[in-house]
């Protein structure tokens, strides 16, 4: 591409605030205790954690404080123009065992419950203008060799196609969308429970698919 110096790869993180039928959601205390776990753990040459966000666990509402978000890792892009960005966004699945990355996103916001902002929609197209609720955005993250790397460190991983119809895919959809526009990179991974995967197991799991995503870029 005719750029000089060192690849470098910066990675911004978000976790989930609580939402209906789950009062503590792991991907919120992992957000917040991410940046001084990697500080004590070490990240590779040429790889940063960027900005660590706690989102509303909502939708439509929730949007534009979305977009604020993406929208600061332009700022901080535009900085280093030599180097990558990638989002890399956390949700919970309450009765998952395993760590799901997510494939792709799905162009249909259906909500089993309200979000927290009280907001339901049913069979509803997240950006009208993609066209059907059937369209799916696919990760530019090379899923595959980052699952490898994963399964080969021991952990209890596996690949998915569906995110849900929730709030997950929608941060998913308006993420991927984002990035295709900016050069980005956003891939989503669901956690279980903290009662099914403990604590400091979600935390090594998270610095190490950090770890996963700067190597494949």
């Amino acid at each position: 591409m005719g750029s000089e110096g060192p690849k470098t790869i910066t990675i911004h993180v978000t976790g989930f605030k609580k939402f209906l039928g789950v009062s503590e959601n792991p991907t919120e205390k992992i957000a917040n205790n991410l940046k001084s776990y990697v500080e004590k753990r070490g990240l590779p040459s040429g790889l940063s954690l960027g900005s660590c966000t706690v989102l509303d666990t909502a939708g439509e509402g929730a949007k534009s404080h979305l977009y604020e978000v993406l929208e600061s890792s332009v700022v901080s892009a535009d900085k280093n123009t030599n180097g990558t960005v990638v989002w890399l966004h956390l949700g919970v699945n309450s009765g998952a065992t395993k760590f799901a990355i997510e494939r792709q996103a799905v162009n249909e916001a259906h909500f089993r419950c309200p979000d927290e902002l009280g907001w339901q929609p049913q069979r509803l197209p997240i950006v009208v203008e993609d066209g059907a609720i059937s369209k799916a955005k696919e990760t530019s993250c090379s899923t595959e060799s980052i699952f490898q790397l994963l399964k080969k460190k021991g952990f209890d991983v596996v690949q998915s196609d569906d995110a849900g119809r929730f709030v997950c895919n929608y941060v998913y959809y308006h993420s991927l969308r984002f990035a295709e526009q900016k050069g980005h990179k956003s891939l989503f991974v669901h956690v279980p429970l903290f009662s099914k995967i403990d604590e400091d197991t979600q935390m090594q799991f998270v610095a190490s698919l950090m770890e996963a995503i700067a190597a494949t870029c």
